[in-house]
């Protein structure tokens, strides 16, 4: 017999046991399932939305708040044998993984804790639709956090996928200041269980401020070790009278289960280092680059430059044992030496202890490119159609004061951490052009628009360059190694790679195309660190007239002005390169 709804409350109503299932719960289990779930045999759903919801005009709401406290502070650290101190978040490199939901509010209190250094922490690929003022970069779209100050970050998180966080104030992020964020939501293909991030990182062991001495002078200085997640071994007889050489590291290891897929969210996180990355034994299938979901394809390696990031599947299908996981650097695009040793450990038995015996069959070449835009294909397909401007920039160099400095449009970036181009739009101060490279960008007329930019490589050292653009992802319409000619002709319109970092090739123009749908002030750099700190980046300030902050969000921003501005007076080591 059938019940109703209604003959069910009645019944409860008239019984000695209260309902204990509420109304809109009841319903839900007595009518068929409107929603989708996400399960591990149905990753492309999300509740009410689900991999085909158009995620750049459609936000779930929630209703959550997830609220984070990082501390940056100094620690002892030695993440591969070698004894030095890092900057971290919590006291840990990597910090801890920020996780929310496609649709959460995120507020996050940073507390800088180091003693003579101020702070900013950007939320890599995060657009900040309508927050632009928590974008966190110093000089730009705010003023840097001083020691013993706080700033809450607050932003809604509407996008899903694989990001990381990290410090925008000159090296510091290359001292261990950066963490990982899963922002969960649909994906484009199956799995049964998220191992999370995965850091690929290059690490020196003195600062990376002391190897800024050799790097303002032109040539990248070299580094000393890879790690994976934060670890790796360093053989401490190759500097047997360097007493900093304590021992103890360890390979990052992972278990799998025979059966199982996994997922593993790669993050390339170096200061200077382009990573190929395999398992032994197994094939991966990627299924998104930066966050945006992709059309899956399988490989046996993936090539990942700084900044990106890529998630992939892995099936434990091989023949139980231990696998050498493999992270090394292409030292062709950094001229370090052999990465053999930037190596983790997968594992089909947790008991195991042995080292792999495992071999790769993986060709690493020697070219520092992205990895195929034909198989970069985004699942939610979107043309560029009306792209009004072009703004063509030349990428070359100087010597200015005896530093190397790299130039757009002759002009080298140089940030004033006191004074952020945010602040004097809302001062209302006429502050364009600037030495600052501003550009200003606005739709011109009703209906999409999107604003191009193509950077031509003039410097004939034929360096790639890892472009990353702020509060937008961006359309790849073109990456040649060739002069771009001032026509259209060459661009792939019909939905392009879609991310947030690419490769500029040595020698050679990268085009990209950004919907003008933010308004803020958006940085647009090399991340290359080294080449960041000189100066190869410019900014565009988008709609200008539209830019609004709530005035508590203005409170907010103007007392960290305020509070930098007055400890700057008597700070330790002054700004010496870009800011940035």
């Amino acid at each position: 017999m059938k019940l109703s709804i209604l003959s069910l409350l009645a019944a409860a109503v008239g019984s000695s046991t209260a309902l204990s299932i509420p109304l809109h719960d009841l319903e839900a289990h007595l009518q068929p399932r409107q929603a989708c779930e996400n399960t591990p045999t149905s990753r492309r759903c999300w509740g009410d939305f689900n991999i085909d919801t158009d995620y750049y005009t459609v936000t779930p709401d929630t209703g959550e708040t997830v609220e984070v406290w990082l501390s940056v502070q100094e620690v002892p650290c030695a993440p591969d044998g070698y004894s030095r101190t890092c900057m971290t978040f919590n006291g840990t490199v990597p910090g801890p993984t920020i996780h929310a939901n496609w649709g959460d509010n995120l507020v996050i209190h940073v507390t800088n804790n180091l003693p003579s250094n101020g702070t900013a922490i950007h939320w890599h690929g995060v657009r900040q639709l309508g927050s632009v003022e928590y974008d966190g970069v110093p000089g730009v779209t705010q003023c840097a956090i001083a020691p013993g100050d706080t700033l809450t970050y607050q932003f809604r998180v509407t996008q899903y996928g694989s990001t990381w966080y990290h410090s925008h104030f000159s090296l510091q992020y290359a001292e261990g200041l950066f963490g990982g964020m899963v922002l969960n939501g649909p994906a484009t293909a199956d799995y049964d269980e998220d191992l999370g991030s995965l850091f690929l990182q290059d690490w020196s062991h003195v600062p990376a401020f002391t190897r800024w001495n050799v790097a303002k002078a032109g040539a990248p200085p070299p580094l000393d070790n890879g790690l994976i997640n934060g670890t790796n071994t360093f053989d401490c007889s190759t500097v047997p009278d360097d007493t900093n050489c304590v021992g103890g590291g360890k390979k990052f290891e992972a278990v799998f289960e025979a059966g199982k897929k996994y997922r593993l969210r790669l993050v390339n996180v170096a200061i200077d280092g382009v990573f190929h990355f395999s398992i032994d034994g197994h094939t991966l299938t990627v299924i998104a680059n930066d966050l945006v979901p992709i059309v899956p394809y399988t490989t046996d390696g993936i090539q990942i430059t700084i900044g990106q990031r890529y998630d992939v599947i892995v099936e434990a299908n091989a023949a139980p044992g231990d696998y050498w996981l493999r992270g090394g650097w292409v030292s062709a695009c950094n001229g370090l030496p052999t990465s053999d040793g930037i190596t983790g450990i997968i594992r089909y038995d947790n008991s195991s202890t042995a080292d792999p015996t495992s071999t790769s069959t993986v060709v690493v070449g020697t070219s520092c490119d992205d990895e195929p835009a034909a198989s970069l294909v985004p699942h939610l397909a979107l043309d560029v159609t009306n792209m009004p401007v072009i703004t063509t920039e030349d990428l070359a160099w100087k010597i200015e004061n005896s530093y190397f400095k790299w130039t757009i449009n002759t002009s080298s970036l140089v940030l004033d951490w006191g004074n952020p181009t945010l602040l004097q739009i809302f001062n209302g101060e006429d502050v364009f052009p600037t030495p600052y490279n501003v550009v200003e960008v606005a739709p011109s007329g009703t209906g999409p628009e999107w604003a191009v930019l193509v950077i031509q490589d003039l410097s004939t050292f034929g360096i790639s360059h890892p472009i990353h653009l702020h509060g937008h992802d961006f359309w790849v319409l073109a990456q040649e190694r060739d002069t771009f000619n001032g026509t259209t002709t060459a661009f792939n319109t019909i939905n392009p790679p879609r991310r947030d970092v690419a490769v500029l090739p040595g020698n050679g123009y990268l085009a990209i195309a950004f919907l003008l749908d933010n308004p803020g002030a958006w940085l647009v750099h090399c991340h290359i660190a080294w080449h960041a700190s000189q100066g190869l980046s410019l900014e565009f300030v988008e709609s200008q007239s539209s830019i609004t902050v709530d005035q508590a969000d203005k409170d907010a921003f103007n007392d960290t002005c305020n509070a930098w501005n007055e400890w700057k007076q008597n700070e330790v080591f002054p700004q010496d390169d870009s800011g940035i």
